[in-house]
C-alpha cells in the first residue's frame, strides 16, 4: 500500500508557506528520498548499476519532476511508520554511511540540515514527540573563499560577445548586468521588461521566498539592455517573442538558468578564462570589488538580498589586502 507521505505534505508547506524555489525543494526531496531509502533498507542511488530497485527504492527514488514541487514524493507505507519511529543513533547510522560513500562535509551538512528541518516540521504538526537531531552536531567545514574575477579578467569577459548579433547582444546584457548587479542567475532569467527602470538606473528583482528588492545598475549595462532590446525588437520574429521576458533564447522563450551556463561556459572558452567559472562568481566579484572600494557590508547584503549579515561576512576575507593597506594609512602606531 502506497500512501501520501509527510515529504510530500513537508514539500507543500516550503513550497506554498516557505517559498523555497523549485531547486532549493528539489535538493530537500532528493535528501529525503535518500533517507527514505536508508530506512527501508538502503541509500538511493548506491546501488549497483543495472539492478533492480525494490519497492521502497522506487517509491523514495521518485523526487520532483521537472515541473517543480508538484509530483507527490511517497514512500512505502511502512517507511512512513519508520520516519515517525527515527530516533537519534538512527540519524548517526545514515551519517556514518554517507561518510562511507565519501561524501563531502558540506554535502552531508546540508543532508542534516535537511532532516533538521523536516523534524522540526513533523514536532510542529505533532507528528513527532521529540526531535532525533537535538543533540547531533553539524560536521565542522572546511573555509573556502568565494572565487571571484580581477577587473581585467572582467572586463575580458564582458567584451567577448559579439553585440553586433541578437544574441551576441542579449549575452553581454546578462553578462553585464549579473556583475552590475550581483543577482543570482535566477534572479536575471526572472527579470521582465517592466522590471527595468531605464530612466532611474534601478532594476526590480524577485529573490529567495519572493522578496523583492529594488537594486541600481550601472549606465554600461543599462546601455547593454537597449542595445539587445533594438535588436530583438527588429528581428522579423519578434511579435512571437516571449512579450514579458526581458532575456529570452533564439526560440523567443524566456531563457533558463542553465542556458546562461551554456552561454558563460562559451565565453569563457573564447577567452581563454578558467573554465570552472560560474555566474555565481560573477555574483562574488561584485561583492568583492563593492567591499574593496570601500561600500560598507551592510550596504552590500542589502544588495545582495542576504537575510543575515553573516551570509555576506564571508567576503570580508578576500578584502584583507585593503584593510591593511587602510591600517597602514591611519593608524598613529602601524
Amino acid at each position: 500500500m502506497i500512501e501520501n507521505s509527510l515529504i510530500d505534505e513537508f514539500l507543500n508547506y516550503l513550497k506554498f508557506e516557505r517559498h523555497f524555489s523549485p531547486h532549493t525543494a528539489k535538493c530537500y526531496a532528493a535528501d529525503l528520498a535518500q533517507f527514505c531509502a536508508f530506512l527501508g533498507g538502503g541509500v538511493a542511488g548506491d546501488r549497483p548499476a543495472g539492478a533492480a530497485l525494490g519497492a521502497t527504492q522506487v517509491a523514495a527514488r521518485g523526487v520532483l519532476g521537472s515541473g517543480g514541487v508538484n509530483t507527490t514524493v511517497v514512500a512505502e507505507a511502512g517507511v512512513q511508520q519508520k520516519l515517525r519511529d527515527v530516533d537519534t543513533e538512527k540519524v548517526k547510522t545514515f551519517l556514518g554511511h554517507l561518510g562511507t560513500l565519501n561524501y563531502s562535509k558540506s554535502t552531508i551538512a546540508r543532508k542534516l540540515a535537511t532532516l533538521r528541518s523536516f523534524y522540526k516540521f513533523c514536532m510542529r504538526r505533532g507528528y513527532v514527540k521529540s526531535h532525533p537531531l537535538a543533540t547531533i552536531k553539524t560536521p565542522k567545514q572546511e573555509k573556502r573563499l568565494p572565487k571571484f574575477l580581477e577587473i581585467d579578467q572582467i572586463t575580458k569577459l564582458l567584451a567577448t560577445p559579439d553585440d553586433n548579433t541578437i544574441l551576441g547582444a542579449r549575452d553581454r546584457a546578462m553578462l553585464e548586468v549579473l556583475f552590475s548587479t550581483g543577482v543570482r542567475v535566477s534572479e536575471l532569467v526572472d527579470l521582465n521588461f517592466v522590471d527595468v527602470d531605464f530612466t532611474g538606473g534601478t532594476i526590480r528583482v524577485r529573490g529567495k521566498g519572493k522578496k523583492q528588492r529594488t537594486a541600481p545598475i550601472g549606465p554600461t549595462a543599462i546601455n547593454a539592455i537597449r542595445k539587445y532590446l533594438e535588436l530583438r525588437r527588429a528581428d522579423a520574429r519578434s511579435a512571437r517573442f516571449d512579450q514579458e521576458a526581458l532575456f529570452v533564447n533564439k526560440h523567443g522563450q524566456r531563457l533558463s538558468t542553465r542556458s546562461v551556463r551554456r552561454k558563460l561556459d562559451k565565453y569563457l572558452a573564447e577567452c581563454g578564462l578558467d573554465p570552472s567559472i560560474s555566474p555565481h562568481t560573477l555574483r562574488h566579484s561584485f561583492a568583492t570589488h563593492m567591499l574593496n572600494n570601500g561600500a560598507d557590508l551592510r550596504s552590500v547584503q542589502e544588495l545582495l538580498g542576504h537575510q543575515s549579515l553573516s551570509t555576506t561576512q564571508v567576503y570580508t576575507h578576500l578584502t584583507t589586502p585593503r584593510l591593511k593597506a587602510v591600517y597602514d594609512e591611519t593608524h598613529p602606531r602601524a
